[in-house]
């Protein structure tokens, strides 16, 4: 289907549906407004009719980041200056328009369009694509969902979403961005496209109780797409408002010749996120657990424990620890203990990117250990800042290179700030230090410690 095709589709059946409840509303006398009144056209010059919503959208950002020792290999290595150091920038662009149509028994037809736009520039290396750019369609979907069409099972108790959607199943521990970026298309860091390029999502809630069916197929970068898709059933049960657990099953499904693991993945899932004391709302915990299957190809586990506390005192200091396990294979077994991430996203500063250094550029949820100490302070409402340690380990050394026996991976230290001087600026910095362990001087004979630097600025509307 064309693109000018495609992007027209949304509006149309939005508008359709609204002419249709405006006929059958208008058999019923209304006061409100004389007969013969037009409808308003929108300051988008979109069509304006009763109950119907548009909203435009904007989303901007560039970076700059900075590398000192912190590839490993010298990224450049035409320079015989052994200098291990790189500078490059992103930008990023995602207008977007959606739509919302309310209907007389408060049920809605929902659609949203998007497309976004890449470049990574100044020289970028090779771990984060080289210098790139892209243009392309993000979010284009439409959805239903019931109101109070459904009496008794409350408000919204069916929802259906179709199309180039977006879908996190909760903490982005396994599936959260659904298109992959760097690459050919530029924007390693930036990120900015989150839309799977095919979703189908059904969802079911009515009390605490919420059941979703999801079909998602992700939009991999063309130079490395393994056909990745996921059929998944998902269960949440909200114990109040201060407690969540979650049930997930999903199946797998790649190219098998180059995703043989993955291609007929059975994924088991639990989760839960608690503040269970009224008397402590500021103690927290959460915890995650999955375990893989694929017949004779792949056995493998991942987990995750936190604990936290918020301080009721000036700056609201967080305390934070986490600790993560992701196993990797053993090298003397025929079947692949690696643990397969999927499609982990960004929750927050250190999740799921594990380290400003490590996690953005090294390592994976796979074949890792890793232990994290937070401090989390806000000194006003518009500016927040922490420290992050790690302290990464190897599950299985020798996966990582035959002549690999430490199990220790990296140090790392990172210090992030986020200002928001308004509701549409945000600007992030980030320091950061890794110490390589024995297990990468014996991989790669990197020693010297890894400095990192990044300024983000987005713009969002």
């Amino acid at each position: 289907m064309a693109l000018r095709q495609r992007i027209a589709w949304i509006p149309v059946v939005l508008i359709t549906c609204a002419a249709l409840d405006n006929a059958l509303a208008a058999e019923q006398p209304s006061s409100e407004k004389p007969a013969n009144a037009q409808p308003e056209a929108s300051s988008f010059g979109l069509p304006s009719l009763p109950g119907l919503d548009w909203k435009f959208h904007l989303d901007v950002s560039w970076g700059m980041f900075g590398f000192h020792n912190a590839l490993y290999t010298n990224p450049k290595p035409g320079e015989p200056s052994g200098n291990l150091g790189d500078h490059w920038f992103e930008g990023a662009a995602k207008p977007g328009l959606s739509a919302t149509y309310t209907g007389s028994a408060s049920w809605q037809i929902y659609g949203k369009i998007s497309a976004a736009g890449e470049r990574t520039f100044g020289g970028a290396p090779s771990v984060v694509g080289e210098d790139a750019s892209s243009f392309k369609v993000d979010d284009l979907y439409v959805g239903w969902r019931s109101g109070n069409l459904l009496g008794g099972l409350g408000e919204n108790a069916l929802e259906f979403t179709v199309g180039r959607a977006p879908y996190q199943l909760g903490h982005g521990f396994l599936i959260w961005d659904g298109t992959a970026e760097g690459g050919t298309r530029g924007g390693y860091w930036s990120n900015i496209r989150r839309a799977f390029g095919f979703a189908s999502i059904g969802r079911f809630k009515t009390g605490p109780h919420t059941v979703e069916v999801f079909y998602l197929v992700r939009d991999e970068l063309p130079e490395a797409n393994t056909g990745s898709k996921v059929l998944g059933f998902n269960y949440e049960l909200a114990l109040g408002d201060a407690t969540t657990l979650g049930a997930t099953y999903l199946r797998g499904f790649a190219h098998p010749d180059q995703k043989p693991t993955r291609n007929g993945l059975n994924v088991y899932n639990l989760r839960a996120f608690t503040a269970p004391l009224s008397s402590l709302p500021g103690l927290s915990f959460e915890t995650e657990f999955a375990y893989e299957h694929n017949s004779d190809l792949l056995k493998s586990t991942a987990w995750t424990v936190q604990g936290g506390y918020e301080f009721a005192v000036a700056w609201k200091p967080r305390l934070s620890y986490r600790y993560a396990f992701f196993q990797g294979d053993d090298p003397s077994t025929s079947r692949s203990e690696a643990f397969d991430p999927l499609f982990l996203g960004f929750y927050d500063w250190g999740t799921w990117w594990q380290g400003e250094i490590a996690g953005e550029y090294f390592v994976s949820n796979s074949n890792l250990i890793s232990h994290q100490v937070r401090l989390h302070v806000a000194p006003a409402e518009s500016f927040g800042m922490g420290l992050i340690f790690y302290r990464f380990l190897l599950d299985q050394p020798a996966s990582l290179k035959p002549e690999v026996t430490s199990s220790s991976l990296a140090t790392e230290l990172d210090w992030y700030a986020d200002w928001k001087p308004n509701q549409h600026f945000t600007f992030s910095f980030i320091a950061a230090w890794a110490k390589p362990g024995e297990a990468v001087a014996q991989a790669y004979g990197a020693t010297a410690d890894f400095l990192y630097s990044m300024i983000f600025v987005a713009y969002n509307y």
